[in-house]
């Protein structure tokens, strides 16, 4: 009598009607990844009823492959310090390379001498593909080794680009963010980017603040807009700066809540209050965010999630199967005292 076939986890993605990764998040209980219960019961009743089970973390993988894959941090060896984003997103990958017998190699381009680093791992076949988190829009390095045909995962997008990526919906966030702002009756709302508009992130939260203020039949300000690197330092600055105005904004969405611990520390050096004179909501809900004072609203991104399906995503493709190569996680805004919500509105 022939062996009944294993089934695979497509075979629970067909069934309960839903996506590879989103069969991989249920199983493996990722945290911070919003799925619905109706979603999550269905995928463990399509496992059920097929008898799957995930398959070890040492099953065989086809010859030649290294068994490793690269991660590459696009950011400067400071920036990188001060990212308290990275470790959960790094958790996520290591944990999902390890189910899957993979160890992973890191690499940051802060110089020059990383990026040619980063290319030499693929080429030299030091690893079996990529993910590539921040990428640049002018990194043409990344253009050129998609066209070579290695697997390649973004963590984040570039426009107008084919790159197979895994991102938070940076727009609908800020979007989020900056509506509260305006339904709580603020009208001149200042922004802190994240980082440099050279990084796709920065872009995207600079349109959901856009879209939120043109949705809401309110002027864009340009002078209102400032632009964080990264850091708390760029974040003390920018707000300084933006306190200085001659009418300053009674509310500011800060793109980041490192850059917001800096942009806190002026308005209190200011000699300003939270959120009485001016309201602040921030994007990533860091675990430091609930117990600064006053405590932070802010977009919470699941950190681990991303980096568990960055990583799903990578090895999929290095084993040729179909994959989704295009995923947007969501994000979920946490209202907390710094925003207010009682009390007058300063235009």
């Amino acid at each position: 009598m022939p062996k009944k076939k294993q089934a695979t986890s497509q075979d629970v993605a067909d069934l309960a009607g839903v996506s590879r990764t989103t069969v991989s998040f249920v199983l493996n209980n990722v945290p911070g990844v919003k799925i619905t219960e109706e979603t999550r019961q269905r995928v463990l009743e399509a496992a059920r009823q097929l008898d799957y089970y995930p398959t070890s973390a040492a099953r065989i993988l086809a010859s030649g492959k290294t068994c490793r894959i690269g991660l590459v941090l696009c950011e400067q060896r400071d920036h990188l310090i001060a990212d308290a984003f990275l470790p959960s997103f790094l958790r996520g990958v290591s944990d999902l390379a390890h189910q899957e017998g993979y160890r992973v190699v890191f690499q940051s381009t802060g110089d020059k001498t990383g990026e040619a680093a980063y290319v030499s791992l693929l080429r030299e076949q030091h690893v079996d593909g990529l993910i590539v988190s921040g990428p640049r829009s002018n990194d043409h390095q990344l253009y050129r080794l998609h066209e070579e045909g290695y697997p390649l995962v973004l963590h984040g997008r570039l426009p107008d680009c084919a790159l197979p990526f895994v991102d938070v919906d940076n727009v609908g966030g800020a979007r989020k963010a900056v509506s509260h702002l305006i339904g709580l009756g603020h009208r001149r709302i200042g922004l802190i980017t994240n980082a440099p508009l050279s990084y796709t992130s920065s872009q995207d939260r600079l349109a959901g603040y856009r879209q939120a203020l043109q949705e809401a039949g309110l002027p864009l300000d340009e002078g209102l807009i400032r632009y964080g690197e990264f850091s708390p330092e760029s974040g003390r600055k920018a707000m300084e700066s933006l306190l200085a105005l001659p009418s300053p904004p009674s509310a500011v969405f800060v793109a980041s809540d490192v850059v917001a611990l800096g942009a806190m520390t002026a308005v209190r050096e200011c000699g300003v209050r939270i959120p009485q004179d001016v309201a602040l909501v921030g994007f990533d809900d860091l675990f430091l965010a609930a117990y600064v004072s006053p405590p932070l609203t802010t977009v919470r991104l699941p950190a681990y999630g991303l980096g568990w399906a960055a990583g799903d995503l990578l090895i999929r493709l290095i084993n040729d199967e179909p994959v989704e190569r295009r995923m947007l996680l969501e994000s979920e805004l946490v209202i907390r005292r710094s925003c207010g919500g009682s009390g007058p509105v300063r235009d």
